[in-house]
């Protein structure tokens, strides 16, 4: 088939959804810019993306690979991202994972596109960019604050002389700027936990660390999902530390529902109904998504923080691996003494529309970036109880933007009802919080900006087009 004069681009996103998403809006701005997207994920990742667009489905092509025959013991059957399996299996996912390589080497050469973008974890793809000579897009599902404080990583294993790893104090130290002082860094507890993640060896035979350096070594562009509006200093101090071309892309908000359009699923209206009772901006919304597994001590105490706290709100919770019923995921009588005040939705819900309703004014949350950046498109103010990878290095930048406030934490990173019950109130009702709520709607101009968004896609696409490789054929 004759290649048209359009851009053509691999995306090759980590089996997380907290990944594939970003790779997905990526793949939705590009196609709107007439890029030819070829997504490649496993079947049953693909099929629980969103629908595309009539009119962009000629761009974008979502190319099912699967896993090769695993045995049941090693992956069960239908596992395909993070989503499926408890945290201490994902090694094996990686293992699973990195198997794709031949197929995908094929794809690739079979096509050769523009670009690869890929994600951390493909670090095969170097050597598969390197022999047909596509080069590499590094994309950041991270903020441009996370990466910046992650060139550590990148230092030690690009000037690896031995096997003395990093300190700690490359975690807990926050990145140089030159204009301001930053507090974006780990807590010893929280650097402890990543420090092994990111050096530590694991069943793939290769540490996450060298993963992401191998990448980001070999990558020709490193564009992150962020805007210079937001955090335009960790842009600039990343920039100065690196000799890759830095580009952001935006920030990819999704698409805010239209108003009037009849939901699909009826099961929804109950909730829809219930927050149509209360007033403007008073109703918490609290969810901490599928991937942040939580126990049932933390489970329970922010059940007993938000009793306390006397706010209304709306539970988005799914039930937990460790309880055998949908009753036993929560404190018990927890949802008759609460049912004046919030309602509890085990399962899926539609977290765009809640988000979108008047009377939702904040949000309790993991501090996940695609989660952030959905909900200040809407100014809600932020309640953040961070706890894996990215998410407290997004807690401390959203707190050093005052756009947030973070619950307390012991130094063992345990917390309780009382600390959440008092965030929340400062957060959402008293008045020392006015200057936190009137921060978050004021960035609701730059998050929910989408125009502002699809042009710097614009830019992204003319750093493609200028420095990409030259071919011949």
């Amino acid at each position: 088939m004759e290649k048209d004069d359009h851009l053509s681009v691999v995306m090759l996103p980590w089996s997380a959804f907290g990944h594939m998403m970003p790779f997905f809006q990526l793949s939705i701005a590009l196609a709107k810019e007439k890029v030819h997207v070829s997504f490649i994920s496993t079947p049953k990742n693909i099929q629980r993306l969103p629908k595309i667009l009539p009119e962009l489905q000629p761009f974008v092509q979502l190319v099912p690979i699967p896993f090769p025959p695993l045995d049941p013991d090693f992956l069960p059957e239908g596992a395909e991202a993070s989503v499926d399996l408890p945290f201490e299996n994902t090694d094996n996912l990686k293992i699973a994972y990195d198997l794709l390589q031949k197929p995908i080497k094929q794809f690739i050469g079979d096509r050769l596109p523009d670009w690869i973008i890929t994600d951390f974890a493909a670090h095969w793809v170097v050597e598969i960019g390197k022999e047909y000579g596509v080069p590499l897009v590094y994309f950041s599902v991270f903020s441009a604050a996370s990466i910046a404080l992650f060139r550590s990583v990148e230092n030690f294993f690009i000037g690896k002389t031995n096997d003395v790893l990093p300190p700690l104090e490359t975690l807990t130290s926050p990145p140089d700027l030159v204009t301001s002082r930053s507090t974006v860094a780990y807590r010893e507890h929280e650097a402890v936990h990543f420090h092994a993640a990111l050096y530590g060896v694991n069943g793939s035979g290769i540490s996450d660390g060298e993963r992401y350096a191998k990448i980001l070594s070999a990558c020709r562009v490193v564009a992150i999902r962020s805007c210079n509006e937001f955090e335009g200093e960790y842009f600039e101090a990343y920039k100065n530390k690196t000799e890759k071309l830095v580009i952001p892309t935006g920030l990819l908000p999704p698409e805010i529902p239209s108003k009037g359009v009849k939901r699909e699923i009826s099961t929804d209206d109950a909730i829809f109904e219930w927050l149509d009772t209360q007033e403007t901006r008073s109703v918490v919304f609290v969810g901490f998504g599928s991937e942040c597994k939580l126990s049932k001590e933390r489970v329970f105490e922010i059940a007993h923080g938000l009793e306390l706290s006397g706010l209304p709100f709306l539970w988005a919770l799914r039930k937990p691996k460790w309880a055998n019923s949908d009753a036993d995921a929560l404190p018990l009588g927890f949802v008759e003494r609460t049912s004046e005040k919030g309602l509890v939705c085990l399962g899926w819900v539609p977290q765009m529309e809640i988000l979108a309703h008047p009377s939702v004014g904040g949000s309790l949350f993991h501090a996940g970036w695609g989660s952030v950046i959905e909900t200040l498109q809407f100014g809600h103010v932020l309640v953040v109880l961070p706890f894996i990878i990215d998410q407290p290095l997004n807690a401390r930048l959203l707190e050093e933007k005052g756009v947030a406030v973070e619950g307390s934490r012991r130094g063992d990173g345990s917390f309780t009802r009382d600390d959440i019950a008092k965030t929340l109130r400062h957060a959402m009702v008293e008045e020392q919080g006015e200057k936190l709520r009137s921060n978050a709607r004021k960035a609701a101009a730059v998050f929910g900006d989408h125009k502002l968004h699809q042009h710097y896609i614009g830019q992204f696409v003319n750093t493609l087009k200028i420095n990409g490789t030259k071919r011949t054929s």
